[in-house]
């Protein structure tokens, strides 16, 4: 049986440092859940390091948590993907990276584009005047909310041939209790049907690898914390890190706080967190 928690106290003292997922379980995008702040100010001392898959740079992020009320003293620091992504596009290190070329197709709202801005990228207005496509998701200002209203651009960009970065793994979000269309979802569609696509996020090892550099600890000493079993829970286990499922977040309506129903779930994903608990209490 998996261990259900009443708080993060509980178990907190066996860990020297912490990894928490931002959306469903610090905030919903509306605002902090209830005693996350709380549990967040109780573990001051420690560090803690917010990951997240937003495809936005960090620094971009951390005005979005101010906006929230979430102080900049309530964490160490933040690891976006959006960062990650920004940061491969500089430094061009990795071979898939520096095959890129320059001009970029950018699926995603017009707020997004720090992730390109800065690198030597240009903005091109086409899928076929492009040399790769960046997906951060589906713009929320336009009146699109399903994959099929993004078809006509995956397969124009198909067409190109367009090597694609998903700069937000997450398939959806909960936002206030509705339902919002991610990047992932669209990057998903992409790979199917015979596109090469590069994923920066949870639950890829790498990002934890950075997440634990920047920690300055080893993945034995830290508690990953996240909602999600397909990113936050499968990428702490592939980085060797012990993970407490948050299940009042994307999973929340599947499950509606039921133990029983969230073991059977992790099992079917083949997943063993440490630990489950409702919201981020401490």
């Amino acid at each position: 049986m998996m261990r259900y928690l009443e708080g993060l106290s509980a178990i907190a003292e066996a860990y020297d440092g912490f990894v928490f997922d931002l959306w469903g379980v610090v905030h919903d995008g509306v605002q902090p859940y209830d005693g996350a702040l709380q549990c967040m100010r109780n573990l001051r001392g420690r560090p803690v390091l917010l990951l997240s898959n937003a495809p936005r740079r960090a620094h971009s992020v951390q005005q979005t948590l101010r906006g929230l009320g979430i102080d900049d003293t309530l964490y160490t620091d933040i690891l976006t993907s959006g960062e990650a992504t920004w940061q491969a596009l500089r430094d061009r290190t990795d071979p898939w990276f520096a095959s890129l070329g320059r001009r970029v197709y950018h699926l995603g709202p017009h707020r997004d584009r720090g992730v390109f801005d800065g690198v030597g990228m240009f903005a091109a207005a086409t899928p076929a005047e492009a040399d790769l496509l960046l997906n951060t998701g589906p713009d929320d200002t336009r009146e699109a909310g399903t994959l099929e209203d993004f078809l006509p651009e995956l397969e124009a960009s198909l067409a190109a041939g367009l090597k694609m970065i998903c700069a937000n793994p997450d398939l959806e979000i909960v936002r206030a209790g509705q339902r919002i269309l991610c990047a992932g979802r669209l990057a998903a569609w992409y790979e199917a049907n015979g596109g090469d696509v590069r994923w920066i996020g949870k639950p890829d090892p790498a990002i934890y690898a950075a997440a634990l550099s920047m920690l300055k600890l080893s993945p034995g000493r830290v508690l990953a914390v996240g909602d999600s079993l397909r990113t936050d829970i499968s990428g702490a286990r592939a980085a060797g890190l012990d993970s407490l499922w948050v299940l009042g977040g994307i999973h929340d309506a599947e499950l509606g706080g039921d133990a029983d129903a969230a073991e059977r779930l992790a099992d079917a994903a083949g997943l063993r967190p440490i630990a489950v608990l409702q919201h981020l209490w401490w």
